[in-house]
């Protein structure tokens, strides 16, 4: 049960699992003896007794009632000794009858007697001063009490806290290592989700159980220990509807988790709709779309209130049930008890309910004790649909938390230096669905300090064979080797050390400019990071155009910044890497033409010496390359310089009539 690790998480907090048992305790004790006080009021106010009074009497009709039953059974055994064998069997339960009432009566007397030197000297004799002593240690258990119970809230918060908390950095973790298709299978949304919505509901959960769960059965346990006293068969009598309580209790929760797994699918559709429509509101406001927006989310808001009042309904029930199961104990309890005490008998339909008859301060005791007890089971009805949401949120969350990336470390990896000498492409292909190629079949040497281009139309493949160079994926067949080392030898972290990417959509992060250049290299000087800026042509715009030059908040997801510019810091980013590899995705794509040029002269010098990937459509930045591999379907077609391809590949030459003639026309 997943919900059950989340529990194990929790209670690693030793100390502070502990102090919640404690605490709980606590209020659960104190409870039960604030109960309690009902029976020395109606025995004091309601009959005008004092303590002594009332235990002398005790023990006078304690002694009265062992002399009766003494005197009886040896009535009883004489009969025995003189009756036909035909007759003994009824004789001998008489006996054991009066023997049982006889042991009762003498353990009351014993009991009574030892406490009796106590109530002489330190209880008032008087009735009055006996019931302000009675609310007087009623109103100080109150206080306890509360005290126990704020301590109780506050330690089951923290431990609540800091289990959700330790589950948020696991799961963040481990998304953090999963490979880039599971989130694009999985979408932002349905991930943002889980985070939030999700883990709330765990928080939640938690935060039930270890407070309520755990606090209101303990009030319910020292009640019916108090009510056992007094009569434990009579208890026992009032619970034979428990197991029936039991089975309609579990229909309902398992009715609750279902209902609460699927009201959280439908917030996650929620979530995607909100992220689709946000990102996209120039495309929406474009084409007019507005209404088939809110169309949408109607539809989706709509599948999501109706599974929430489908949880409105099993909800509601939590409550008159769990107050009809509670009352019911209760009237069997009253029905029993007030005939038993009426009567004066110690049977009920011939079966022994107690070993001599109640008086009416026990009876009135034990149905506060009982009643009591019903209390938390009402209170913890409250709790059943949290317990639920949390329930299905842990599914939810340990559904991808347990996922393993496809892309990890090898158990024994190899050692490796910076790269010096080959990249290496042997038979490589790459599917994101069976019999889907994407990559088929490439064979490609890449020397260190070459720089290669890739070309071809969208789709055939350019980028996705660049992904797997840092192994954002592994090739489905094949294998590309770094200076005679298989990839998967390797581990990832020291694969993409070696690698500076630059991409076409360039993400920053919400933070300053400085620290957006730096993320690469986060020990760099502020010299370093300057001087990277200059050779990406992002200085000038820096100093001059930012209001706060560095410390300018690039915004979320580099929103305050033009395309232009977020692509040139990007470039900031990894020349200040200096990585042996580079890969440029169309990074010159949102730069004007003088931009353009001034970081062609920048890539001429920072190229050297390393090995350089592009992709691009950019005659400018075409001319950066030694050599150029043409892609189309996942295939390589051909290999070579410019002139070259011109002059052998037809294919090419159709590329560059359709795309690098209009583009030189149009710059």
């Amino acid at each position: 049960m997943n919900f059950g690790r989340v529990l194990r998480m929790a209670i690693r907090y030793k100390l502070t699992f502990a102090a919640s048992i404690v605490t709980a305790l606590g209020v659960a004790i104190l409870w039960g003896v604030n109960v309690g006080a009902v029976y020395p009021f109606v025995q004091v106010g309601l009959f005008g007794q004092s303590p002594q009074k009332w235990i002398t009497t005790k023990i006078e009709q304690c002694q009265t009632d062992v002399a009766e039953e003494s005197a009886t059974l040896q009535h009883v055994d004489a009969k025995l000794a003189a009756a036909p064998e035909d007759q003994q069997r009824d004789l001998r339960s008489e006996k054991a009858f009066v023997e049982g009432r006889l042991l009762a009566s003498r353990k009351s007397l014993e009991t009574y007697r030892h406490a009796e030197p106590y109530v002489v000297a330190y209880l008032p004799n008087d009735p009055f001063l006996t019931i302000a002593l009675v609310i007087g240690l009623l109103l100080v258990g109150t206080v306890v009490k509360d005290f126990f119970l704020i301590a109780n809230n506050v330690v089951v918060a923290r431990l609540a806290q800091r289990a959700t908390f330790d589950l948020r950095k696991l799961f963040y973790r481990r998304t953090l290592r999963m490979d880039l298709a599971t989130f694009s299978e999985d979408g932002t949304a349905d991930l943002m989700s889980r985070f939030t919505n999700d883990m709330n509901q765990v928080a939640l959960g938690l935060e039930s159980l270890f407070g309520k769960l755990i606090r209101e059965p303990l009030k319910m346990i020292v009640c019916l220990a108090g009510a056992g006293w007094i009569c434990w068969r009579l208890l026992l009598l009032s619970l034979v509807i428990a197991p029936v309580a039991g089975y309609l209790v579990g229909w309902l929760a398992r009715a609750l988790k279902r209902a609460n797994r699927r009201a959280m699918e439908e917030m996650a559709v929620i979530y995607t709709t909100l992220e689709e429509t946000f990102r996209s509101i120039k495309i929406v406001k474009a084409f007019t779309n507005e209404r088939q927006e809110r169309k949408q989310f109607h539809d989706n808001s709509k599948s999501y209130y109706r599974r929430a009042m489908r949880i409105a309904g099993y909800d509601s029930l939590t409550h008159p049930l769990t107050e009809v199961l509670g009352i019911i104990p209760i009237s069997l309890a009253m029905l029993a008890g007030a005939w038993l005490v009426l009567s004066q008998s110690t049977h009920l339909l011939g079966v022994r309910m107690t070993g001599r008859p109640l008086d009416w301060g026990e009876l009135l005791s034990f149905y506060a004790l009982l009643a009591a007890a019903a209390d938390p089971l009402r209170k913890m009805s409250d709790i059943f649909s949290r317990l639920q949401a949390a329930s299905a949120a842990t599914d939810r969350i340990f559904s991808r938390l347990d996922r393993e990336p496809q892309v990890c470390d090898p158990k024994h990896p190899a050692p490796f230096q910076r790269h010096h000498r080959d990249l290496v492409f042997e038979k490589v292909g790459f599917a994101y669905q069976p019999g889907k190629p994407v990559v088929d079949n490439v064979d490609l040497r890449i020397a260190f300090g070459e720089t290669i281009a890739l070309v071809g139309p969208n789709g055939c493949g350019k980028t996705t064979l660049a992904n797997l160079i840092p192994r954002f994926a592994d090739p489905t067949t094949g294998v590309i080797k770094l200076d005679g080392v298989p990839l998967p030898n390797l581990r990832v972290r020291d694969v993409r050390r070696q690698i500076g990417l630059v991409t076409q959509e360039t993400m920053l992060f919400d933070d300053t400019i400085f620290n957006n250049i730096r993320y690469g290299a986060p020990d760099a000087t502020r010299n370093q990071v300057i001087e990277a800026a200059k050779q990406a042509h992002a200085h000038r715009f820096i100093e001059h155009d930012l209001p706060d030059g560095y410390e300018t908040s690039a915004g979320a997801l580099g929103n305050c910044l033009s395309g232009g510019q977020r692509q040139r810091i990007a470039l900031a980013r990894a020349i200040l890497r200096n990585p042996p590899i580079l890969i440029l995705d169309e990074a010159t794509s949102q730069v004007d033409l003088e931009s353009e040029q001034a970081i062609q002269q920048v890539l001429e010098k920072f190229t050297q010496d390393r090995t350089t990937i592009l992709i691009t459509h950019r005659l400018a930045v075409l001319s950066l390359a030694d050599r150029i591999v043409v892609m189309h379907q996942g295939r390589i077609l051909d290999v070579g310089r410019h002139e070259e391809l011109l002059a052998r590949c037809s294919f090419y030459r159709r590329l560059h009539q359709i795309q690098f003639e209009d583009l030189r026309q149009t710059a």
